[in-house]
């Protein structure tokens, strides 16, 4: 292109010179210069921006110029032919003057609260769902309130988390375990403990020195009818491959509609919660003290298992407590320390 105009260029120039040609006018000059650096231009932009006025004159200026000659703009016809489609829709695309009256917050709030508990639902179940509450909303009000929200659609919006499915999962499980306590007179004692796994409520079921499978045969079976109407809501019971847990103390549980489920052999992970509160009440509390006898341990094992039930806060039920004093807090009561095992445990409550 650039070599032809600079032969076109010398051909007139020597014409000019022995007066056989017209002196070009300033208008082709410009041209040429304008179509030379369009050329150098779409040598160097792979993909020009066009900002909306742009794309409005270009779209204007080709219905001015043949179709042959649209070569001289650096986008394709089918571009220019589409941002003239979009002027032309736009010329007929007449502006909302009414004032549009959007859905209450509390109803935009109400539906994400739906669909973010309920996964499974879908927008007539949660429409639905509204009007019996008595709040009136469509389902296709309901679906953009989502997309708004950015809540993906049923059933892909996700299951449970893991954390949610994992509590689900505890609620009716009981586990049970030994664990063993050197006496200053190195008597060995061993207690029995069950902890449901729900809630990480502990129940202390005894302690002997002489442990026989009648003894937690015996245990579990006082266990059951201190619960009560209690003991049926637990489906599992987890306990570990010792001897002293026989097919009596089995037949106790699924007496009570529970399935007895063992762990495998030397898997201590696989009865973690209660791995995990014998290795707590070593920490807070048996470490620190030195036991005499078997009626000294039970006494601090009482304590202690009261304390861990009522005044601690544990970080698997969201730091709640496992069996949540009844009756509201005032927060204007001061604060009262309570000491318990002389000292070594620390309990805070409001003064009554």
């Amino acid at each position: 292109m650039a070599a032809r105009t600079i032969m076109f260029l010398a051909v007139r120039d020597v014409l000019r010179l022995v007066g056989l040609g017209p002196r070009p006018k300033a208008e082709d000059v410009e041209i040429a210069v304008l179509r030379h650096q369009l050329a150098i231009l779409r040598r160097q932009v792979a993909r020009p921006r066009y900002q909306p006025t742009d794309r409005l004159l270009l779209a204007r200026l080709s219905r001015l110029l043949p179709r042959e000659r649209w070569t001289a703009f650096l986008v394709t016809p089918n571009t220019l032919l589409r941002w003239h489609r979009e002027l032309v829709r736009c010329r007929w695309m007449y502006p909302h003057t009414g004032a549009r009256r959007g859905l209450d917050a509390g109803v935009v709030e109400l539906v994400v609260r739906l669909a973010e508990d309920n996964g499974r639902w879908g927008y007539q179940r949660i429409a639905g769902e509204c009007r019996k509450l008595g709040v009136r909303v469509s389902a296709s009000s309901a679906r953009n309130i989502l997309r708004r929200h950015r809540v993906g659609p049923a059933p892909r919006r996700g299951g449970p988390s893991w954390a949610a499915f994992l509590r689900s999962q505890a609620a009716g499980v009981l586990a049970c375990d030994l664990f063993t306590v050197e006496t200053v007179g190195l008597t060995r004692l061993y207690v029995l403990f069950f902890i449901g796994l729900d809630r990480r409520r502990v129940w202390l079921a005894g302690i002997t020195a002489h442990p026989t499978a009648a003894w937690v045969t015996q245990q579990g079976r006082n266990l059951l009818a201190d619960m009560g109407e209690q003991a049926t809501q637990f489906r599992f019971l987890i306990r570990d491959h010792d001897s002293k847990f026989s097919a009596g103390f089995d037949a106790v549980f699924t007496a009570v509609g529970a399935d007895v489920l063992t762990t495998p052999v030397r898997t201590p992970v696989a009865n973690a919660y209660a791995e995990r509160w014998v290795r707590t009440v070593r920490q807070e509390c048996l470490d620190w003290i030195l036991i005499f006898n078997r009626q000294h341990l039970q006494h601090v094992l009482d304590v202690y298992v009261r304390h861990y039930n009522t005044g601690r806060p544990h970080r698997g039920v969201a730091l709640d407590v496992p069996v949540p004093v009844a009756g509201d807090v005032d927060p204007t009561v001061p604060v009262e320390r309570i000491d318990l095992l002389g000292g070594l445990i620390h309990e805070y409550r409001r003064a009554a």
